[in-house]
């Protein structure tokens, strides 16, 4: 996603923190439309060279920063889906996961995300292929498990299922009057339960 590097000093990590904080607060507040190298570049005190020496494209520097605003911590690792059950990893993710996803930073993020895929979709590719792919095959995984289980039907079309798990959750969040975190943290147990990743039995 980024610049490859060129000779010189190595690059400093609380530059490139500053770079893709400034680049989600403009994207946040104006868009891809709005936002340009120069006003991230401003907003992070660099110069816009500083910036171009890292990210080619402000659609790049974007992208990376949407990633890099989710936690990776609510997301499990592969090692996580190969060594634990859905249940045990859903248990663990799903506090933090309702906590983000409750809050109106997040849902103005959702918001931004939705309205540029089609005006901009070299954002949405670099986005859906860095971000949004990677999840869903982890996604995919647990359904495997599950369906090995027996929790998850073993007919089920895994695509469809990952899909609707998705759109659940977004359309839930972008509804007028948004969940807080304790009514997500509910509502996302009873997604999981509807596919069959969460067991009733073992709720809290």
């Amino acid at each position: 996603m980024t610049a490859s590097r060129g000779r010189g000093r190595p690059r400093d990590p609380e530059t490139d923190a500053a770079i893709l904080r400034a680049a989600l607060e403009v994207f946040v507040e104006r868009g891809v439309e709005g936002a340009s190298i120069e006003q991230i570049a401003k907003r992070a005190g660099v110069g816009k060279l500083t910036v171009y020496r890292r990210w080619s494209t402000k659609e790049d520097l974007i992208a990376q920063a949407i990633e890099q605003s989710v936690s990776a911590e609510i997301a499990p690792s592969p090692a996580d889906v190969q060594a634990l059950s859905p249940q045990e990893i859903i248990e663990r993710a799903l506090p933090a996961a309702a906590e983000m996803v409750a809050h109106p930073d997040f849902r103005a993020l959702v918001a931004r995300v939705m309205g540029s895929a089609v005006s901009h979709p070299k954002l949405m590719a670099v986005y859906w292929t860095h971000y949004i792919l990677p999840r869903r095959e982890l996604a995919a995984a647990m359904l495997r498990r599950g369906q090995e289980d027996g929790t998850v039907p073993a007919d089920a079309d895994l695509d469809v299922v990952i899909d609707m798990m998705a759109a659940s959750v977004t359309y839930r969040v972008l509804q007028p009057d948004p969940p807080d975190a304790p009514e997500m943290l509910r509502y996302l147990k009873a997604v999981y339960r509807q596919v069959g990743l969460y067991r009733p039995s073992q709720e809290s």
